[in-house]
């Protein structure tokens, strides 16, 4: 695909891809910027499409990506991590519907839920919330990689079942 071909297809997926980064962001100002990101982003990773890939599954790849490590950054600028502290209370509440008297019950029946598991689930699957990537928790905690997946997927389901009225 030459250059203009490329840049016809991106074009034309803008809409599509504006309505993809509203459902990511669910602000518009934000979709508008990962938009904006992503074309960027994907202008400058011209060379890296293949031709037989699916062009609009590998720009919504990118804008996906791009949504998920920007997330991340947010989540340890706005978290510090004191083991002292209780690390469940992060600041969730901004247009989240957890500032209602039902989304702070809600919130404080998870946080609690959270706290009640074992350390060994508990510990990675906070760290793992609060933004960090499966193999810094295994450095953190001087274990295999393997290990700490399990462990977060273990939380995962007995949150899952601790927490199924809020499904």
């Amino acid at each position: 695909m030459n250059t203009l071909q490329f840049q016809k297809k991106l074009v034309g997926m803008q809409e599509n891809l504006f309505n993809f980064a509203l459902m990511l962001t669910a602000n518009r100002d934000d979709a508008h910027d990962l938009l904006q990101d992503t074309t960027l982003k994907v202008l400058d990773s011209q060379e890296k499409f293949v031709d037989n890939v699916n062009f609009k599954g590998w720009v919504m790849t990118v804008m996906r990506n791009i949504f998920i490590n920007n997330y991340h950054k947010v989540v340890r600028a706005q978290t510090v991590i004191d083991q002292g502290a209780d690390v469940y209370n992060l600041d969730v509440m901004n247009d989240s519907g957890l500032d209602t008297p039902e989304g702070s019950h809600a919130l404080s029946e998870i946080s609690l839920a959270i706290e009640n598991l074992n350390n060994e689930l508990r510990i990675p699957f906070s760290l793992f919330v609060s933004g960090y990537k499966y193999h810094e928790i295994a450095e953190k905690m001087d274990l295999p990689i393997g290990t700490i997946k399990s462990r977060i997927f273990f939380a995962r389901q007995e949150l899952q079942k601790t927490l199924k009225d809020y499904r």
